[in-house]
């Protein structure tokens, strides 16, 4: 039996994409199973309700022989710590209490991280539970999401511009999504492995913020230039877009990590996905500005 958090979400709906058809008996936790297609419901067990739900996760976890955890995030948020480790407490109580064998979660990039760096301190805190729970574990540590991207579709439109709180020159470390999916959907269906470990995620990309607005330019056809904003100016930000101020602040942090270099060793040694950035661009981004 393999149980999935966020079937609907970004990532977890891709990883559900990739293992329904492989015959192995599944289980979902969904809040609103009416996000669920008529021809996943029919396929899968729905445990209706949230991962934040002690009860749930304890129901949800019965009989599993591996999980697939994410929290995603939520801008509301009144701590960032508190949003990650609450409900990580209770899957690994599910993971001690059902003998669950085989553990995938999304974590984060990042060396030295543990403490000061925002959500990216929050993941890793989630991983080092899980990681103690003596289930096999193997964590996901992706760099920044391609689909981030998407959320400034209006500013490319209207202003022919990317906002992002880092330097031009600095050399940003990206993953599509999908291939978050992929390892994620293969560790699940290969029950051979054991012990704990980290898969950092990264594209095949070596680019800076310039860099990125180059492709994009070229793929869109239109000109696209890239604009640092300052950090306080990217908490502010957020807040104006409703994000708590624990929310905000800890997307602060998490880019002045980002800014001294946090990600750089993995970005160097990981092994690259599959998923360019400009292949990205032509098959997501260029199809959502278009439509």
């Amino acid at each position: 039996m393999l149980v999935l958090t966020t079937p609907t979400g970004q990532i977890g709906r891709q990883v559900l994409d990739r293992v329904i058809d492989d015959g192995e008996p599944i289980r979902v936790i969904a809040r609103d199973p009416g996000r669920l297609s008529p021809e996943v419901r029919q396929r899968v067990e729905v445990v209706q309700g949230s991962h934040r739900d002690h009860d749930v996760v304890m129901k949800a976890f019965a009989g599993a022989d591996a999980v697939f955890w994410l929290v995603p995030p939520d801008s509301r948020a009144r701590s960032v710590e508190d949003h990650v480790l609450e409900p990580t407490r209770s899957a690994c109580e599910a993971i001690v209490a059902h003998g669950v064998r085989r553990m995938v979660a999304v974590s984060t990039m990042g060396r030295g991280i543990e403490k000061g760096a925002g959500q990216l301190s929050a993941a890793r805190a989630g991983e080092k539970l899980l990681a103690g729970t003596g289930a096999g574990f193997r964590a996901l540590r992706p760099g920044g999401f391609m689909e981030n991207l998407l959320r400034q579709l209006d500013a490319i439109r209207e202003q022919g511009t990317l906002f992002w709180p880092h330097p031009a020159d600095r050399t940003v470390a990206l993953v599509a999504t999908r291939d978050i999916a992929a390892k994620a959907a293969g560790l699940l269906l290969d029950d051979a492995w054991t012990g704990s470990g980290d898969v950092p995620l990264v594209s095949p990309d070596t680019l800076s913020p310039d860099g990125v607005a180059k492709i994009v330019s070229e793929v869109l056809e239109r000109p696209v230039r890239f604009q640092e904003i300052p950090v306080e100016a990217y908490r502010e930000t957020m807040l104006r877009h409703g994000a708590s101020e624990a929310w905000a602040r800890g997307l602060a942090d998490m880019a002045v990590a980002q800014n001294n270099g946090v990600y750089d060793e993995e970005h160097r040694t990981a092994r690259p996905g599959p998923t360019g950035f400009r292949q990205w661009c032509e098959e997501v981004l260029r199809p959502a500005f278009l439509a």
